[in-house]
């Protein structure tokens, strides 16, 4: 069977075995929507939940629209022109409506990356910033949560007199979902933030799961805090594996969400039968697959189908190598994993990005990990505790060599976009 993964901008080709595949598994068959721009229009003009967006912003004297980083394909190209056309038709001039990217903790977009963004004119005629998650001076406390959660997210949102959010709807490792609430926490969120929310009280959690919200505490929490801030209206998407726009909904930040939750849900859960020896995998290509940190989400989104003690091949470009200086540094530190997982569970230790480190030994407790990439060496790859695969067919003919006769392979060229279970 010849399958190309999600890799990098190109794909990667692989040959697979036909007798033992099992897949690939697959977003489902939707159809692109036909007329997006003319979708996104109407969504502005019937929301879900709030007056239309011209209603909403008319009166208002700026406006703080907030978009996501680089790490996320959202079709800000297509859904920032009409929500700023809408903007300066009721009255907010250009020089106060800012775009704000929602960057958490990760690193700043800006040149040639902001303009693969939004496009080379709304990067030059606006006023675009990004958010600086370790500047604490940026943000506005708005008090602790029950929960313990002390909530600093960045003053220019918080302060600004019409609120927006955009985003893109998908299966998110923690929280379950992304899209929604999530641009504002962890988006704009301070790390003061983000290091007791993305603490192992909440990770640690039965069900801070891929897919799962009801009970989650990741999402009932990061939605307490998005609340806190306030939002007047979002513009969500969801996209196939193509990045063909096939869901748009806009309005009220729970219920437009919730439409959109409802309709990717139907689209991205595809069932096997039993866990499989081998799981073939990708983290969707380009720009998710950029770094090893963000590589994570395809082992935990491969996570639910593999059997104990099995193998996850993964194939991920890794074109910025393995992260943050602070996942390098954390990674440095601890290189005992179980060690790793006592000490954030005491109340001494902290680190920034630890948190994907948490997830990645939730994955190597399970099953082996086996990466193929142009972008880290054999020796750095084994460092951030996986075995380096000259090849995908290679790294699966060892693996069922190992597993003997009757051993499964289940593929998912599209990764974490693909939420497979065990029906």
């Amino acid at each position: 069977m010849r399958v190309t993964l999600d890799y990098g901008r190109t794909g990667l080709p692989v040959e697979l075995p036909d007798d033992c595949v099992v897949g690939p598994l697959a977003i489902r068959p939707a159809e692109p929507l036909a007329d997006p721009d003319g979708a996104i229009a109407g969504a502005l003009a019937h929301p879900i939940g709030t007056p239309p967006l011209a209603q909403v912003a008319r009166g208002r004297r700026n406006a703080c629209i907030l978009i996501c980083d680089v790490t996320r394909p959202v079709p800000n190209r297509l859904i920032l022109p009409p929500l700023l056309r809408t903007l300066e038709e009721q009255g907010i001039a250009r020089r106060d409506i800012l775009i704000l990217i929602a960057t958490g903790l990760h690193r700043p977009n800006e040149g040639a990356e902001l303009e693969e963004m939004v496009g080379p004119e709304i990067a030059r005629d606006y006023r675009i910033e990004n958010h600086h998650g370790k500047a604490l001076d940026e943000h506005d406390y708005l008090g602790t949560t029950p929960n313990g959660v002390p909530v600093y997210l960045d003053s220019r949102y918080v302060r600004a007199d019409l609120k927006i959010t955009t985003g893109l709807i998908e299966p998110h490792l923690m929280a379950g979902y992304s899209g929604g609430r999530k641009v504002i926490c962890p988006g704009i969120a301070a790390l003061e933030t983000v290091k007791v929310w993305h603490g192992p009280k909440f990770l640690e959690h039965p069900r801070a799961e891929c897919g799962i919200l009801d009970g989650n505490p990741v999402h009932e929490e990061n939605t307490r805090i998005a609340q806190m801030a306030g939002c007047d209206f979002i513009v969500n998407v969801c996209i196939d594996g193509r990045r063909r726009i096939l869901w748009v909904g806009a309005g009220d930040m729970i219920r437009a969400w919730q439409e959109g939750v409802r309709f990717v849900e139907g689209v991205v859960k595809v069932p096997v039968p039993q866990p499989c020896d081998v799981v073939v995998t990708s983290c969707a290509g380009y720009p998710l697959d950029t770094t090893f940190y963000q590589a994570v989400k395809g082992l935990t989104g491969a996570l639910p189908v593999v059997k104990q003690g099995g193998t996850i091949v993964l194939a991920a470009s890794l074109s910025e190598g393995v992260g943050s200086p602070e996942f390098q540094h954390l990674i440095a530190d601890n290189p005992d994993l179980k060690l790793f997982k006592q000490r954030i569970l005491g109340k001494d230790y902290f680190r920034m990005d630890q948190w994907q480190l948490e997830e990645l030994a939730k994955v190597v407790a399970k099953c082996k990990v086996k990466v193929v990439t142009d972008g880290l060496s054999a020796e750095a790859l084994r460092r951030c505790f996986v075995e380096p695969a000259a090849t995908v067919e290679q790294a699966v003919a060892d693996s069922l060599a190992e597993y003997g006769p009757g051993a499964r392979v289940a593929v998912i060229p599209k990764g974490p976009y693909v939420l497979p279970y065990v029906a």
